[in-house]
């Protein structure tokens, strides 16, 4: 019971490293919003970095938007996508986890 119990906390540790994953690259799609804005040099090696890491999600959810012009919405779909996944699959699968591995290392 116990080895059960340490694999479903170990997940549960995989599950709230990736919700940590993910709530930086919405730092990054955050910073990705703000390069767009300014203009930022394309050669500099953070910006061009911040490109390659969101262009590829973005790319993605553009293909399947209506278009709208000069505003581009995907970056808020991207965070409304990442808010979901985190809190309803990521959390819901953290604290079922959790708790089970817990009541199994404790006998229950």
């Amino acid at each position: 019971m116990v080895l059960l119990a340490n694999i479903l906390l170990a997940l549960a540790k995989l599950v709230e490293l990736a919700s940590g994953l993910l709530t930086i690259y919405k730092y990054i799609l955050l910073a990705s919003v703000v390069v767009s804005w300014v203009n930022a040099d394309p050669y500099n090696p953070l910006v061009n970095f911040i490109y390659r890491v969101t262009e590829p999600v973005l790319r993605r959810l553009r293909r399947y938007m209506p278009d709208t012009g000069m505003l581009d919405l995907s970056p808020l779909v991207a965070f409304a996508a990442i808010y979901v996944l985190q809190i309803v699959v990521l959390d819901t699968a953290y604290h079922y986890l959790a708790g089970t591995g817990m009541s199994l290392k404790m006998g229950n």
